[in-house]
């Protein structure tokens, strides 16, 4: 029997080589199929632009988890040369995604692969040795993609359990805009409270709130681009008062909005290449592979969990949850850990800002053009990235997060065997901190309660199979003391 594909296709996807496209349309147009999806160019160079600007705090943050850590051999990443790389990576497989793929996804450096690095691999091996072990997880995320199992795995999750993926995400997100803000933080005998003390301090989570607030409001009034205006305003505002209020850098906690020295800066590749594979017998073979297992998971998960997210909010997948041109966008992803290692900025994965620019109306690829377009700039004028808050850029976060929420809508709450699948999934991502732990949890529920039920058929194989592999996700580390490895 022929497989069909599973992926709704556009009118530009269906059109023969004697068909005519409509007569005025661009080369842009047709080949990102901008008409096509309902969008407008004006639209998607929003979007990029708003994406650039929700997710450009990776330049600052991403050398700072590399930097800060010494390997084996106690060597340290020059911060020059990570930012380089930072952009550098972001801006490549950006510019792929968006040629490629021809979706609105951003990618940039995985916070969850650095950390993984940091904690995992570099204690264990040379920089050069843990760039390798991006490039090895790339290559195997790349083969599943070309084998169709990743997306196999993608099209057999269950549209609840797809719908709580975004949900869980649009928290998870908000807590993440709400942390950067300063308006949530650890507590004094809870685990978190409101501000840093109990109470709201300091000028910048009160920038915070004025543009959250203002976000809101215009979005309430259906005013186009309502997040990037809100976003400008919000930096505009911070400037003014931290030169006419005498806001000092301490008050914006070492980061003012404000350049140090000239806004242009040449590019430092001394990290691009720094590749080592081998070298790992003091390591051995099993750690070695339960690393690899361990960044596959991050950057498989992760990033299916972003994808299925963002391309809901997109409207870009069809009733059954399903996006066109869903292979390539999962091989560029894939390739980016590769392109990460390569780099010397880790893996790069699709980042749930991305949602920012689909909330300015991004529907193409060309969003994702001029998203890594601006990364590429950032090669030259980094000092212009500090510009804007990370408080300013956090509230279109909390809105992007609250936007993703509408997706309760479409879940039968009266259904126990729906709904605690999905409450867990949306529970966990905010709460653990991490999607892989949310989409794991669901999975395992999903399948648990339908065998239960005795509805083995509603479960399908894949199902049987990730949970399975969810269940070792959650037992790695007895597995691994089992094993000798710890």
């Amino acid at each position: 029997m022929t497989q069909q594909s599973t992926e709704p296709q556009t009118v530009a996807d269906d059109a023969g080589e004697g068909s005519r496209q409509p007569a005025g349309r661009s080369w842009l147009d047709r080949y990102f199929h901008i008409s096509d999806r309902g969008s407008s160019i004006p639209r998607e160079l929003r979007g990029g632009i708003t994406t650039f600007m929700a997710m450009c705090y990776i330049l600052l943050l991403n050398p700072v988890i590399l930097g800060s850590v010494q390997d084996v051999k106690h060597h340290t990443l020059a911060q020059p040369a990570l930012v380089t790389a930072t952009a550098f990576g972001a801006a490549l497989c950006t510019l792929l995604m968006g040629f490629i793929g021809k979706v609105p996804l951003a990618l940039a450096a995985g916070l969850n692969v650095s950390a993984a690095l940091t904690t995992q691999v570099v204690p264990n091996m040379t920089w050069p040795q843990a760039m390798g072990m991006c490039v090895m997880y790339g290559v195997v995320i790349c083969l599943l993609v070309v084998t169709g199992l990743r997306e196999m795995v993608m099209n057999a999750i269950p549209l609840p359990l797809k719908h709580a993926i975004t949900m869980g995400i649009g928290m998870f997100v908000a807590l993440i805009g709400l942390v950067k803000a300063g308006f949530v933080a650890p507590g004094k005998g809870t685990p978190v409270t409101l501000g840093l003390t109990g109470e709201l301090s300091g000028w910048p989570v009160l920038f915070f709130c004025f543009t959250l607030l203002l976000i809101f409001v215009l979005q309430a009034r259906k005013v186009p681009g309502a997040i990037l205006i809100g976003i400008v305003a919000g930096t505009v505002v911070s400037i003014a008062a931290t030169k006419f209020g005498g806001l000092t850098d301490k008050d914006w906690g070492g980061a003012p909005p404000a350049l140090h020295g000239s806004a242009v800066s040449m590019p430092d590749f001394g990290l691009f290449g720094h590749v080592q594979f081998g070298g790992w017998d003091k390591v051995g073979a099993l750690s070695v592979g339960m690393i690899v297992f361990t960044l596959v998971l991050a950057g498989f998960f992760d990033a299916m969990a972003t994808i299925i997210g963002v391309g809901t909010e997109a409207k870009l997948a069809d009733d059954k949850g399903r996006m066109p041109g869903l292979s390539k966008a999962l091989f560029v992803d894939g390739a980016g850990g590769a392109i990460g290692g390569l780099t010397g900025a880790s893996g790069q994965t699709v980042f749930i800002e991305s949602a920012s620019g689909v909330g300015e109306g991004a529907r193409t690829g060309l969003s994702s053009v001029v998203t890594g377009l601006f990364f590429a700039a950032c090669l030259f004028f980094t000092p212009l990235t500090q510009l804007v808050p990370a408080q300013v850029a956090a509230a279109a976060l909390v809105v992007i997060g609250s936007m993703m929420m509408s997706a309760a809508a479409h879940v039968d709450w009266s259904d126990r065997s729906v709904s605690i699948p999905v409450f867990l999934t949306v529970g966990l991502m905010p709460f653990t901190y991490q999607i892989t732990t949310g989409v794991g949890a669901g999975v395992i529920a999903y399948t648990a309660i339908k065998a239960a039920q005795g509805k083995w058929r509603e479960i399908g194989p894949f199902m049987w199979v990730l949970t399975g592999i969810f269940l070792v996700y959650f037992s790695l580390h007895p597995i691994e003391q089992w094993l000798g490895v710890k």
